[in-house]
């Protein structure tokens, strides 16, 4: 709403009315003046051409022309003030006399048709107004007989056209001065409406400003002047309110100025405390970086020496003792793996407080590390009769970008906790989708005990370093107190959050949130269904209830039919026979060859395709229990992978056997990476799939070879010396024959982002080390145009049994080593020799920074090291180079990183002492 001053209001309240009964009467006048002139005309026609009707009867009834001619011209010239012409008509509506020949006699005859009016008729037209009225026989006046019909005596009639002119000039004249009239008013009450407001709203306006003069500050300002009435009482009380004010701002500059003093005097009390905080918090920070240094440094010394036992004692294992020895130096293994595990812990605690830890970004497979890591602990679990549980929902994506190695890490400790303090029932694994958005998703990760529970009180203890819900000296279990803080500090790297609930003697329950990226480059098609077995029937045996609805969950959406029950007592039929058999054996069942004979020939009567679900114990010997009868034997817990995998070997091996073929894909590819092992790895890889494969160690070398060879696509390694990967790829598109050719970055930089920014560079397409042959086969169809339905990929062998070693005190995994070369042995043992090789030249590029020498190429010999550790299966030495790699780029000096290169030394100690065990 638009807001007027009060100067405006009073402009409009005074001249508003003025204008408006001005308006309202001048029109009044002016209307009733314009028609009243405009009725005296016609009144002046009436009266002349009355007359002439009457004179003009004799004429008219003795056809006398001249006669109404004469009489006619007189009365034109008498009035020829209004008069513009008259004319007489006679009954059949032709033109008798005319006053004016030159004038238009048809503006005054009536139209063809039209009968003669009985009466006077007046008609405007324009600035003329015709009069009509009749020339009537004596016959027809009042007092004669009216027998005849009306008109029949009727002898023409008379137009006479009168001019307007006049009476409009008149007209407008009174207009003129009524509008005249009207604008003196409206000046006069203007004038008035001007002295009022000098006399009100000037005196307003000036205490409004002596008021904002107040407010700002100005308290001096004063209202002056004459005022009437009200007004003057208004300045009398701002007047008195601006003295009001003057006095109180006197008053509080004072007590400003006094307390201002007092500050003044207590800032400068606390700057002082300030100074000496600030020294004490620097002291206090370098006696915090003196500590973690030390606990890396003595964590390095400490695992040097461990590891010389561990190994010593593992070789001392193999030679022949007696079974006291035997015993005695298991014993001491154990002891120095759990020695190791603290050490670690330490390790890995001081790296957190130090903020040295970084999470490594790559694509893993969720069930298979889980499962991994159950696998592990399921040992521990199992000797105390305790049976764990793996239930992952259906709805959570297998293939996501993270860091495997750390959510093991949490969920070993979790798992490790949850055994620790429970001495009967269950350890289940529980992992749902909590949110999922397009290229990411959360999921929950819960693992629940039966245990002892944790009070109250030990609760708010329990994420504090150093700190054990139970520190007494006479507690149960031991332990550094630093694996739930590490747990908790993990969790939050990974941008997630962790909880638990408890009840004491009821059991616990910890659960995290982590989020992870979803890798868009594993197509969901990969994922293993049991399609080939579509209605089949299973029949699955199993006691424990959390690990039938586990198994259960599994076989959700799949073709087949499970059938459950709890004993192979609840087997209605004995004689029926099912398709498969999946038998989970009980915990406590420690005479394998009583399961045997009893249980087992019970099963195989029901089905001949059995497949055994057995704890993790010593006296579990699956090579006994297959040679009995059993088709497969799988460790508890059951996993979805591991299970599909077992349930689908003998549908792979003898229905299917024309998919053990493979047909090459009709393509030549060349490959270029600097780094031996990875492309020696690449060419295997690429052998079994294409047809011909080019393998280039430089980027001068892949331009010349592209150069003289024509090329389906080229699989190009990013850090490369002299010319990198980018740059190469530049120069080969300048090639005729490679303009177009797809160009596939490789790299092991797999951070978020790197993607983007190579695609951004001109790359085809993005593969991130370590490559498998899935990844590989898909980005070659799909770059080269290939319908990858007709082709097969070979199928992954079972990898050979080997001894399984713990994966904390462990530096080589040989399961993930041969994953990471196609499950070809000959292939893992050549990529681990040429590593161990390559570390005698490492460690002559580290002493010397280790004694304060600079190596500006370091970084360099470090990122070759990392892409050699990504397909040999050491997983804790890339991860080591990945970090050391990423601190160097990021312009840490080298001479910093004295506690890494110390563990990176130690690690080299530690591949090479366990590689015999798998290449000799």
């Amino acid at each position: 709403m638009t807001k007027y001053s009060l100067r405006a209001r009073m402009m409009i309240l005074i001249l508003a009315p003025t204008l408006l009964i001005g308006l309202l009467i001048s029109t009044f006048f002016v209307v009733h003046r314009y028609n009243e002139l405009q009725d005296q005309l016609v009144d002046s026609g009436s009266s002349i051409i009355e007359p002439l009707a009457i004179a003009s009867e004799y004429g008219m009834t003795f056809s006398n022309r001249e006669g109404v001619r004469q009489l006619v011209s007189m009365l034109h010239r008498r009035h020829s003030n209004i008069v513009r012409s008259i004319a007489v008509f006679d009954t059949q509506n032709h033109l008798l006399v005319t006053s004016n020949f030159h004038q238009n006699y048809t503006l005054l005859q009536l139209p063809k048709g039209t009968p003669i009016p009985d009466d006077l008729t007046v008609t405007t037209r324009g600035d003329s107004l015709i009069i009509r009225t009749p020339i009537v026989s004596e016959n027809q006046l009042p007092d004669m007989d009216n027998s005849l019909e009306p008109g029949h005596n009727t002898l023409g009639y008379i137009a006479i056209e009168l001019d307007l002119r006049t009476v409009r000039l008149q007209q407008y004249k009174e207009i003129f001065v009524a509008t005249l009239l009207l604008s003196l008013c409206l000046c006069i009450a203007m004038l008035f409406a001007y002295r009022l407001m000098r006399d009100v709203t000037g005196p307003i306006r000036n205490m409004v400003n002596t008021v904002d003069r107040i407010r700002r500050g100005q308290l001096d300002s004063r209202v002056e002047g004459h005022m009437l009435g009200e007004l003057d009482m208004l300045k009398n009380g701002i007047n008195s309110m601006a003295m009001s004010l003057t006095a109180y701002h006197e008053e509080m500059q004072q007590n400003v100025d006094q307390a201002t003093s007092d500050l003044r005097e207590t800032l400068e009390q606390m700057e002082i405390q300030n100074i000496e905080l600030d020294l004490a918090k620097k002291r206090a920070q370098e006696a915090a970086r003196i500590k973690s240094e030390f606990l890396a440094n003595m964590s390095h010394e400490l695992r040097t020496p461990l590891n010389g036992v561990i190994g010593f004692t593992r070789q001392t294992l193999k030679t022949t003792l007696t079974p006291t020895q035997t015993d005695y130096l298991q014993t001491i293994e154990r002891s120095a793996n759990n020695l190791l595990n603290i050490i670690n812990d330490v390790l890995d605690f001081s790296k957190l407080e130090a903020g040295k830890l970084v999470l490594e970004h790559i694509p893993f497979s969720l069930r298979d590390t889980v499962d991994e890591t159950a696998i592990l602990l399921a040992h521990s679990a199992h000797q105390k009769c305790l049976e764990m549980t793996l239930n992952i929902n259906n709805d959570v994506p297998d293939s996501v970008i993270g860091d495997p190695l750390r959510l093991q890490q949490v969920i070993m400790n979790l798992l490790g906790n949850a055994i620790k303090f429970t001495e009967q029932g269950n350890i289940d694994i529980n992992i749902e989708l909590h949110n999922r958005n397009d290229n990411s998703v959360d999921i929950e990760v819960q693992v629940q005990d039966t245990g002892i529970g944790i009070s109250e009180r030990q609760q708010s203890q329990l994420f504090q370093a150093f700190r054990q819900a139970d520190a007494s000296i006479s507690r149960r279990h031991g332990g550094t107190g630093l694996g739930l803080v590490i747990t908790q500090r993990l969790v939050n790297e990974m941008g997630g959050d962790i909880s638990f609930h408890s009840q004491l003697n009821q059991g616990s329950t910890f659960w995290f949130r982590i989020n992870l990226e979803l890798n868009d480059r594993v197509a969901s098609s990969q994922e293993l269904h049991l399609h080939n077995l579509s209605g089949q029937r299973i029949l699955y045996i199993e006691a424990n209830p959390a690990a039938a609805a586990a198994t259960l969950n599994i076989f959700q959406n799949e073709p087949v039919e499970v059938i459950h029950y709890a004993s192979f007592d609840q087997v209605p039929n004995k004689h029926q026979h099912y398709d498969i058999l999946i038998h989970g054996v009980p915990i406590e069942t420690q005479d394998i060859e009583l399961y045997i004979n009893r249980q087992l020939q019970t099963a195989l009567s029901l089905s001949e395709h059995l497949i055994l679900a057995l704890p993790n114990q010593p006296q579990m010997d699956a090579e006994m229990l297959k040679q009995a009868g059993a088709q497969g034997c799988l460790f508890k817990p059951l996993s979805r992978n591991r299970l599909f995998r077992a349930l689908l070997k003998p549908q792979i091996k003898f229905e299917h056997p024309e998919q053990n073929h493979v047909n090459h894909l009709p393509l030549v590819v060349m490959a270029v990476d600097d780094n031996p092992a990875n492309l020696k790895l690449i060419g295997v890889l690429l052998a079994d799939i294409v047809s011909e494969v080019i393998l280039c160690n430089s980027g001068e070398e892949a331009i010349a070879r592209a150069s003289e060879s024509d090329l389906d696509i080229i699989l190009m390694d990013i850090q490369m010396p002299e010319i990198d990967g980018i740059r190469a790829a530049e120069l080969i598109r300048q090639l005729p024959n490679h303009a177009k050719t797809p160009i596939v970055a490789v790299t092991a930089h797999a951070a978020s982002g790197e993607r983007e920014r190579l695609l951004n560079a001109g790359m085809d397409n993005y593969l991130a080390k370590p490559i498998n042959e899935k990844m590989l086969f898909s980005v070659l169809t799909k770059q080269c145009g290939i319908q990858a339905s007709n082709m097969a990929l070979p199928q992954e062998d079972q990898a050979p049994s080997i001894k399984n070693l713990p994966v904390t005190s462990s530096s080589i995994d040989w399961d993930l080593a041969l994953r990471q070369a196609a499950n070809k042995e000959d292939l893992a043992k050549d990529l681990l020799k040429t590593l161990i090789d390559f570390l005698d030249e490492i460690e002559q590029r580290v002493r010397p920074v280790l004694e304060g020498n600079k190596d500006d190429t370091i970084v360099d010999i470090i990122h070759k090291l990392h892409g050699s550790c990504s397909y040999s299966g050491v997983p804790r030495l890339k991860q080591l180079c990945h970090y050391i790699e990423g601190q160097l780029r990021a312009g840490t000096a080298a001479e910093s990183l004295e506690p890494e290169w110390l563990e990176l030394l130690d690690e080299f100690d530690n591949v090479r002492s366990e590689a015999p065990d798998y290449i000799s």
